[in-house]
């Protein structure tokens, strides 16, 4: 890492060169202050033995799934698929409910034919309990489960899910009411379980429930390190509260619990998250005082802290320090430093970072190329994305919507209309989200026409009316009408366009 050191003094003599007074007007943004945390990451969804079908099931199979869900009798529904010319087995139905995972109707639909041909094992069950409790339909999911345990069918795998899918859907109330109904199908709630509900509540936000229930259940399931550091985990790394996450910590105190290496990780992760560099690397040094051996996160999140203190020389020298540790730095070790820098509009440093990473052989991710997406300019927006595209990572639906929201950001439409069209031009179908993100970001760089226009083909693709975007066209619209005078800045056939826009309004 010597040579990055050296070329980072030479860009630093170099600044004025390589960054002008107007690129950084431009591609700066303010970096989060000590009193914020950044959003955590999206959490996983529960996953089960379903490693997804071998070889998808056929496309008509799934249309006339699709097409007889909407029929109202039931043997009708029957008689179409008995006489579809398709066998119904195991494999068939596991693998037709995952791909009608996003279609719940069609989904049961397999289920239940397959039910009539003895197509009815745990895997099958299971999914479709997944299925139905990701979709909300949480009576339907207990009726299988009954089933299943008339069938003497084991139901621990199916009641975990149910857990986990009331956990998501935020009724953490049901989910411990589950993880206590249990018993009734000959089940122990031990202490697997009981983590793993701990785990299900903090991972879906509903931190202080799954902290309640660990306290008033201490004398069934006796506080240990494990349970605490899931609940710091949950503080630290999900909510990222600082404040809950101290009282933690002295809460495994008074209770006599001892920390270990996993709970001195979630806490330095904190600190480092929320900006807090002292705490990070007292943590640190006592950690190894105590004879834990800190582990790639943890170098991870000190890299982060140290790079977002406008300490990259230090923090390079940890990239060396972990290497010493016998640890290879991994892309969210180089990712820890090129965010911070985006964030801070300093793309030099972190495009040397980025040939740092090449050098040391390690792939560039997607959060890699979408920390770049939030700091550059609309060129190098574009550059970014056919790197991302030659690297292998297409961009997908996530990329372009953080590029469109940070142009409306910057009160660019132009570029954003641009980017829309790069978007189809990748292969990313548009969603309902990307065109509610167009036309509420036109109608504020004050673009109606273009933003109508986005607005009706949006409803046209299918996607719902948006009341709230109906109101904003609509008083737009009407404010324009009261002050004719800003039609004049207008060109002439925007001010035509408007104004019909306006009469249309008014009459309605």
């Amino acid at each position: 890492m010597a040579m990055l050191l050296k070329s980072l003094q030479l860009k630093r003599i170099a600044n004025n060169v390589l960054l002008s007074q107007a690129f950084h007007q431009t591609l700066s943004s303010p970096s989060h202050s000590n009193s914020q945390c950044p959003p955590p990451p999206p959490s996983a969804p529960f996953t089960f033995h379903f490693d997804g079908p071998q070889h998808p099931p056929p496309p008509r199979f799934l249309e006339l799934l699709k097409k007889v869900a909407t029929f109202s009798s039931q043997e009708e529904v029957a008689t179409k698929l008995d006489h579809s010319g398709f066998e119904a087995n195991n494999d068939l139905i596991c693998c037709a409910i995952w791909a009608l995972r996003e279609e719940w109707k069609p989904a049961l639909v397999a289920f239940n034919w397959g039910g009539k041909s003895h197509c009815f094992d745990e895997k099958v069950c299971n999914l479709m309990i997944w299925v139905l409790g990701s979709h909300s339909k949480f009576s339907t999911a207990w009726c299988i489960i009954r089933d299943m345990h008339r069938s003497s069918l084991s139901t621990r795998l199916a009641m975990l899910i149910m857990i986990d899918r009331y956990a998501a859907a935020n009724n953490s109330a049901k989910a411990i009411q589950t993880f206590n109904f249990m018993e009734k199908f000959r089940l122990t709630p031990d202490q697997e379980a009981f983590h793993f509900l701990l785990n299900a509540l903090c991972r879906h936000g509903n931190v202080e429930e799954a902290e309640e229930f660990m306290l008033v259940n201490k004398k069934l399931f006796p506080l240990d390190t494990e349970s605490f550091n899931i609940i710091l985990n949950g503080w630290c790394n999900i909510t990222c509260d600082v404040f809950e996450a101290k009282r933690v910590w002295r809460e495994m105190s008074n209770y006599c619990i001892t920390p270990d290496g996993i709970s001195y990780s979630h806490m330095i992760s904190c600190f480092s998250k929320t900006g807090n560099l002292f705490d990070s690397l007292r943590l640190y040094d006592q950690m190894k005082k105590r004879g834990w051996v800190p582990g790639i996160m943890v170098y991870n999140s000190l890299i982060y802290v140290l790079t977002r203190e406008n300490c990259l020389k230090e923090a390079v020298k940890f990239v060396d320090k972990l290497k010493e540790e016998g640890l290879l730095p991994n892309s969210a070790t180089f990712n820890s430093m090129i965010r911070p820098l985006c964030e801070a509009g300093k793309l030099a440093e972190a495009r040397i970072i980025l040939n740092e990473m090449a050098k040391e052989n390690v792939s560039p991710t997607i959060e890699t190329y979408h920390a770049f997406f939030e700091g550059t300019d609309y060129q190098g927006t574009l550059e970014f994305l056919r790197r991302m595209k030659g690297s292998g990572l297409s961009p997908n639906e996530d990329s372009f919507l953080l590029i469109l929201a940070k142009f409306f950001k910057l009160k660019q439409p132009v570029n954003a209309v641009k980017i829309w069209m790069e978007m189809v031009a990748y292969g990313v179908v548009p969603s309902c989200m990307h065109y509610r993100t167009m036309v509420e970001g036109l109608v504020t760089c004050r673009w109606f026409i273009k933003a109508k226009d986005f607005y009706e083909e949006m409803i046209s693709k299918g996607c719902l009316q948006d009341p709230k975007l109906n109101k904003l066209l609509e008083n737009e619209a009407l404010d324009i009408g009261d002050k004719p005078n800003n039609t004049k800045r207008v060109k002439s056939d925007k001010s035509v366009g408007i104004l019909r826009a306006i009469r249309k309004n008014r009459k309605s």
